[in-house]
């Protein structure tokens, strides 16, 4: 097992892992959008959704993994009414990729924020 520990993504605001490497496979905690150099979280969806976009890249580029990399993705909205705006900026983030995903809407993430993902990433993926 290899810890991924980057300061290109948030630290760990408990106690855990940012990302967690097993043969080779690639586990991450839920990346909320708060910016791993301000440390701050932006109030629009959109703003909020690219960095956690960007949180993710931080970790995979720091264990060595890429985009394509990635097989599944869990994403937690704070409103599903912004479902449809996620999907396009979706699209854009993983391009011709298509991992598998859930998306569910939930109560409250922490430190308020209006978006959470956590993913799942192999190297050995192979159709």
């Amino acid at each position: 097992m290899k810890i991924i520990t980057t300061k290109k993504a948030p630290t760990a605001i408990g106690p855990y892992s940012q990302a967690i490497i097993i043969d080779n496979t690639l586990y991450s905690s839920g990346q909320i959008p708060i910016n791993p150099i301000s440390n701050l979280i932006e109030t629009d969806f959109e703003k909020q959704v690219l960095q956690v976009f960007s949180n993710i890249n931080g970790i995979l580029e720091s264990a060595k993994y890429n985009i394509n990399d990635i097989v599944k993705v869990n994403v937690y909205l704070k409103n599903l009414n912004d479902f449809n705006l996620f999907n396009t900026l979706y699209a854009n983030f993983f391009q011709n990729h298509k991992p598998v995903r859930t998306t569910i809407e939930v109560s409250k993430l922490p430190k308020d924020a209006l978006i959470e993902i956590d993913f799942i990433a192999n190297k050995k993926t192979t159709i």
